[in-house]
């Protein structure tokens, strides 16, 4: 201790005019004390003043800047140095450092900076504003194909700092990606791939630069899919395959760099995961089969990629994702339902899947969740079904496999997102089906389950569904008995609200579905719409200049039939419809224009 206060004083006192040898010692009396106790010995440091010192010794000229610089990084270790550091002025001289040509040199100023600016905000805009990154990535270019250990160890270090430097900061990392670094870190791992520490350092880079839009751009020029999946097939231990998986999740976000992933075989080394992990309960091997599911699934999220896997539905991988539908593992049935939705977005391959038998499959899986299930699963499961009841073909088959009958054992639950899909695929496969519309619309259950669902405030997805299922199973079946279960079910005033919707969609379908109502069972419904304001709301709709033509065209086609009722054409009556609707005679649309003349002439008739 005594050492360093005489070592510190010495330090101040003479640092302008001593000899090279004495400050040799006093450097070295530091970097001792340092190497047995840093946080004391910084803080000493810290309080005698010396900091500002180092600032005039960091010269070029000196042999003593590499020893200055080295004990710079060992106090920036500790979080409270960081700023003392950037206030002592230590930044501008550190930067120009990074010009000279001393290996030693460059490599503790590379230390110090890096340090400086692990989390630390001033550190990194004191670094930004001296110029000093674009410096580290030109050395970055210029050693990235020497593979020398010092230079390995250099390229390490600069690495290091640039990552530290920018860590979880966009603006410098989008700063780091204009100056090009991800070509030259790309090429750097595919030329030091046999040094783990630089490879290492290179993983963390780009897991750091991945989350940001612009640098996928960027990636998909270089060939980083083959990189990885080489460095990736190499790996035994679980960390370092880990290290992996955290820059390709990101990065497979990407389409381009999808296809490139499955071009570079990374679903044979995924595929390869899963067979050994499945059945162990070891926990690194539990977070593998995960990790490697969840990115299987990703990669088919690109079409290309997705086509390519699928391979007319021949192809191994398609046929293996299969096999994990009916496994014991929560994890791999999720996966496997997920892969199955994420085929199933064109008529090709949906026809063909149904054609093979998949939706037996997924009933079964659905039936193993019904009591007690797991959400995640049940969720994936009504995805895929939802998305292979689109083609037209395909609805009388799975409704004839029984899938109806399979989705509504899930009425019962209260999560969300189960219920959101499970009315997805219901109103999937009853479109242009009204055999199964009727039988499914006179299902009071069901019905009551809607209506309860409409009122989901908290849940716009769920209420939107509900709403448009209902709508969709009058529309589809055109059935009294439909009609008069949903009026009983109290669903009636749903339907008015919902042709206010913001989207014209929505509204549309409402819309057509009470002009139905109108037209096949008006007595029933006629206090129901009354009550919901039908007609005032109708009103609006037709004064509203913002209204799109079709629903300007079935509000007019609705006041036709609703004037069969006596209070709700007393009501029309009581409201300047007329008025509004002779100005609607000479509205651009063709058929706007010519469904307001009939209904002039019949309201007018009515009158």
């Amino acid at each position: 201790a005594d050492n360093l206060s005489e070592a510190l004083k010495k330090l101040k006192i003479t640092s302008t005019d001593s000899t090279t040898d004495s400050l040799e010692g006093c450097l070295d009396c530091l970097l001792q004390a340092l190497a047995q106790n840093n946080m004391e010995t910084s803080e000493k440091i810290q309080k005698s003043g010396v900091l500002q010192v180092f600032a005039s010794l960091l010269t070029p000229q000196s042999s003593c800047t590499a020893k200055v610089a080295n004990i710079i990084a060992e106090v920036a270790r500790n979080e409270f140095m960081r700023n003392p550091c950037v206030d002592a002025g230590l930044i501008p001289p550190l930067v120009q450092l990074l010009n000279c040509k001393d290996q030693e040199v460059l490599l503790q100023t590379g230390r110090a900076l890096g340090n400086i600016c692990y989390d630390s905000h001033e550190g990194r805009n004191a670094v930004d504003h001296a110029g000093g990154a674009h410096i580290v990535v030109d050395h970055l270019r210029s050693l990235c194909s020497k593979t020398d250990p010092a230079s390995e160890k250099l390229l390490t270090v600069f690495c290091g700092m640039l990552m530290n430097y920018s860590n979880e900061n966009d603006t410098l990392q989008s700063q780091l990606i204009n100056m090009g670094v991800i070509p030259t870190l790309v090429k750097l791992l595919g030329i030091h791939c046999q040094n783990a520490a630089l490879t290492e350092m290179c993983l963390v880079a780009f897991g750091n630069l991945a989350e940001l839009e612009s640098s996928k751009e960027q990636f998909a020029y270089t060939n980083i899919a083959e990189e990885l999946v080489k460095l990736f097939k190499k790996q035994i231990e679980h960390d370092k395959k880990e290290m992996i998986f955290e820059v390709l999740a990101p990065l497979a976000e990407n389409d381009v760099i999808k296809l490139q992933l499955v071009e570079a075989g990374l679903v044979e080394c995924l595929l390869e995961i899963v067979q050994k992990t499945v059945d162990s309960d070891k926990e690194d091997d539990i977070a593998e089969l995960k990790t490697a599911s969840d990115l299987m699934v990703l990669l088919l999220l690109g079409d290309e990629s997705m086509q390519k896997l699928f391979e007319g539905g021949k192809g191994s991988v398609f046929q293996r994702v299969l096999s994990w539908i009916p496994s014991n593992s929560h994890q791999l049935q999720l996966a496997g339902a997920l892969a199955i939705a994420n085929f199933a977005r064109n008529d090709g391959n949906c026809i063909h899947m149904v054609d093979n038998g998949i939706v037996q499959k997924l009933m079964d899986l659905l039936d193993r969740h019904v009591e007690d299930g797991n959400v995640t699963v049940q969720h994936a499961a009504l995805s895929a079904l939802r998305n292979l009841a689109i083609p037209v073909v395909n609805k009388a088959k799975m409704l004839s496999a029984g899938v109806a009958e399979a989705v509504l054992k899930f009425l019962i639950s209260e999560m969300p997102p189960v219920q959101f899909k499970l009315l997805g695929t219901l109103r999937m496969l009853i479109d242009a089906q009204a055999e199964a519309a009727e039988q499914l619309g006179k299902n009071v259950k069901l019905v009551e389950r809607l209506v309860e669902w409409c009122e989901a405030k908290d849940h716009a997805g769920v209420m939107g569904e509900s709403n448009r299922l209902l709508s969709a199973l009058i529309r589809h079946s055109k059935s009294k008995d439909v009609i008069r279960t949903i009026v009983q079910s109290g669903g009636i005033k749903h339907l008015v609200t919902m042709a206010t919707s913001e989207h014209v969609i929505m509204q549309n379908e409402a819309l057509v579905a009470l002009a139905l109502i109108a037209a096949l069972e008006l007595v029933t419904a006629e206090k129901d719409l009354e009550n919901a304001q039908l007609v005032q709301i109708l009103h609006r709709l037709l004064s509203d200049d913002r209204s799109a033509p079709e629903i300007k065209y079935n509000s007019m086609v609705l006041i036709c039939a609703l004037i069969g009722s006596e209070p709700l054409q007393k009501e029309v009556q009581s409201m300047a419809f007329l008025e509004v609707i002779s100005k609607l005679r000479s509205h651009e649309n063709k058929t706007v224009a010519q469904q307001a003349s009939l209904t002039e002439q019949r309201l007018a008739v009515e009158s």
